[in-house]
Formats: C-alpha cells, sequence, structure tokens
C-alpha cells in the first residue's frame, strides 16, 4: 500500500472535529455555484433486460479525447447529493466528462426496474463503462463512489482485474468494504440517527415500489422491521438472489477483490467514521497492495471531511484529494 502522505493533511477547525458534526454538516453547507453553466443531459442506460437506471452527464466539447469520471453515490443517495454535486463541479472543471450514476431506484426511478438495488450490483457500473467505451468512444474512465458506491467501485474494479482496458484508475470515500460490520455499526444506539434516516427512506421506497410491482414482495412483516438488517433479510437479500442477510453481506463486500485491483486506487476515510469501522481497513488486501493508497485522517466522520481554511482551497478535502489524485496519477 502506498502511504505517501497527501499533499495537504486533513485539519479541521477545532469546532468542528466531532463525526457526527463532520457527518451531518456538509448537507447544509451553501454552495450554489456549484455546476452553474456546466452543461447536463440526462440519460438512461441499459443495465439488464429489465432494468434502466439515470445519468446526468456533463460532457466536454471534446467528448471522445477527454477522460469519463464515473460518479456513484451512497446508500438512499442520489445525483443530487451534496459530494455528486461538489465532485462532479470541480472535476468538469479540471476537463473531465462526468457522469452522475444513480443506482436502481433512486433520483425517482422505482419505474424503470422491477428489482431493489443493493451492494453487489457492480455490474451495473460495468454495463454503464461498457456502453461509454462502445457507444461514446471515451477511451479512459474513472471510477469514483461514496460509501456503498465506494464498495461497489472497488468491487468492480477488483471483478475487471485486467480485463478492462479504459479503466484507469479508482477512488472510494469511507467505503463500506465490510458490509456486515457496517451495519452492526449502524445499529448500535449511538447512530440512532443515521439508522432512522435509513430505515424510513428504505421502507418509503419499498412502498413505492409495491404499488409499481403489486405481489412481488409480502409486505406482511413490513410494521414489524426496525433494523437495517430485519430489513436486508426480508427483502434486499432475497430479491437479490442471497440466502439471507449475512449471506448477502458476506458476498458483497469488496474486501474480497481488492487484491485483484490493477490500476491505481485511492481509499479515503477517517478513523472516527461513525458506521465504517477503521478496523475493517486491516486487511493484507490493502497494506500488501502495490496499486492501493490510503489515507485515513483522525477525523473527518462520514464522508464529512471539512477542513480549516487557508490552504488556497475550498473546504471539501476529500474531493479535492480525489481530483488531485486523478490528475498526478
Amino acid at each position: 500500500m502506498n502511504t505517501n502522505p497527501a499533499s495537504i493533511p486533513f485539519l479541521p477547525n477545532p469546532w468542528l472535529a466531532n463525526p457526527h458534526v463532520q457527518t451531518l454538516m456538509p448537507r447544509y453547507r451553501r454552495r450554489n455555484h456549484l455546476l452553474v453553466k456546466v452543461p447536463v443531459e440526462e440519460r438512461l442506460f441499459q443495465v439488464d433486460s429489465q432494468s434502466q437506471i439515470k445519468s446526468l452527464c456533463s460532457w466536454q466539447d471534446n467528448r471522445n479525447g477527454a477522460t469519463a469520471l464515473i460518479l456513484v453515490h451512497g446508500l438512499e443517495g442520489c445525483h443530487e447529493s451534496h459530494y455528486m454535486r461538489g465532485l462532479a463541479h470541480k472535476a468538469w472543471h479540471a476537463g473531465f466528462n462526468v457522469i452522475r450514476f444513480n443506482q436502481r431506484n433512486c433520483a425517482d426511478t422505482e419505474h424503470l426496474t422491477p428489482t431493489l438495488y443493493h451492494g453487489g450490483l457492480s455490474q451495473d457500473i460495468r454495463s454503464v463503462a461498457d456502453e461509454l467505451v462502445g457507444n461514446d468512444g471515451i477511451r479512459a474512465i474513472w471510477l469514483t463512489g461514496y460509501s456503498m458506491g465506494g464498495n461497489l467501485v472497488l468491487k468492480m474494479a477488483g471483478e475487471a482485474r485486467d480485463n478492462f482496458p479504459a479503466l484507469q484508475g479508482v477512488a472510494a470515500v469511507c467505503p463500506n468494504i465490510h458490509p456486515a460490520g457496517c451495519v452492526a455499526a449502524l445499529e448500535q444506539r449511538r447512530n440512532w440517527i443515521y439508522h432512522e434516516h435509513f430505515m424510513v427512506k428504505l421502507k418509503a421506497r419499498l412502498q413505492r415500489k409495491a404499488k409499481l410491482f403489486p405481489g412481488r414482495w409480502d409486505l406482511s412483516l413490513y410494521k414489524q422491521i426496525r433494523t437495517m438488517s430485519q430489513f436486508d433479510d426480508a427483502y434486499t437479500a432475497p430479491d437479490g438472489g442471497y440466502r439471507d442477510a449475512a449471506d448477502y453481506y458476506e458476498q458483497t463486500g469488496s474486501r474480497h477483490v481488492l487484491e485483484h485491483i490493477q490500476v491505481p486506487t485511492l481509499i479515503i476515510t477517517s478513523q472516527d467514521d461513525p458506521f465504517i469501522p477503521i478496523d475493517s481497513f486491516n486487511i493484507p488486501a490493502i497494506h500488501a497492495s502495490p496499486h492501493i493508497r490510503m489515507l485515513a485522517p483522525t477525523h473527518g466522520g462520514h464522508c464529512g471531511f471539512i477542513q480549516k481554511s487557508g490552504n488556497h482551497e475550498d473546504g471539501h478535502w476529500a474531493e479535492n484529494r480525489i481530483v488531485e489524485f486523478i490528475r498526478r496519477t
């Protein structure tokens, strides 16, 4: 593992060092300049015979000559998530084509697939990447994902090995490479605010799906479900073809394929992430890899990394490190 320090280390303001403040604050920071005058094209990608996903594409004038950056959001996020908009803005202005990838059902697209979405659908990313190469003439692609999306891009890169020449590199922010450990942490009492947020969103989405595809899911246990693991056991796992929640978590963790990644890879996580245990990254697949570089500052929360001002860049440290990493690589 490449352990060279970042060009600018992460330093939060003392009153913003708390991991929950770091996690929650970015969604409330006003960034009205983002994507102003950046071209946006909505596009549907076919990812299997019954499913499409919606992506927001921002093309450079020389589309075929520019590298494409595919951005993947986390659980219950979408192309409008603050980190998606922030990185998309910077990447486009740095000369990249940017594809803000919505996972299945996200961004009001429940009608475009009969399935739920889950943490193992790395093939959807590969399908989009293949279409960009085959139909759009894109010759170079980078993948970036946050949280669940981070696990997906790492999984896709590990599965591809050296069988996808267009893939130039990967960046993942707070990826849940060990889903079982992350769900266990999320269900702890100290994380009730995040757990409740995800449960409300997931259960509401299931109700919308059930109206669109009557009879596909048994809702008799719906009101009894209180935890993420119960929801995954009853709905996510069987819908995705897994035996149960434990099987789903075990099979979808990218930690199993990290050793096969053959392209420059940056993992950014924080040691105080409330529900992505730092111990999950202490594995040989990361530390022995010549391709993976990991940045794990003491603070940062979950996908927060709001830094102290004064480094001649804005306050969004992780976004800046990703753009820097891609440029240097």
